[in-house]
């Protein structure tokens, strides 16, 4: 079964970090391509890129940004292909940015009904 990691982090979580430890970090994460289950994700760029789409009355509405009030935003994903969720929650564990705060939504993926 397919699941997608949904990896929210804390906004400026790893400021303190040097280039060392950003590089280490960023290794890490790239590490997680390594492992077979994994079959693909990427690492978004900041939340002040992002575009919103609504619709409201009929009307298409862009806003610059997520406009969410939360502390945690969302900043990548892994797709996984995982026998059981316990294997899926095994690679979830190993994301990086629950040591800084953020957590990982586990969620199978669904099959469209045709």
């Amino acid at each position: 079964m397919r699941y997608a990691l949904l990896i929210n982090e804390r906004p400026g979580a790893d400021d303190p970090l040097d280039e060392h430890e950003r590089a280490a970090l960023s290794a890490e994460y790239m590490a997680f391509h390594d492992d077979p289950r994994v079959i693909g994700g990427e690492h978004l760029q900041s939340a002040e890129t992002a575009t919103t789409v609504r619709i409201a009355d009929g009307e298409i509405l862009l806003t610059d940004g997520p406009f969410a009030d939360t502390k945690e935003i969302f900043g990548g994903y892994f797709l996984v292909e995982a026998p059981d969720l316990d294997s899926a929650l095994e690679v979830a564990c190993r994301v990086p940015a629950l040591r800084f705060g953020g957590s990982v939504e586990v969620r199978p993926l669904g099959s469209p009904s045709r």
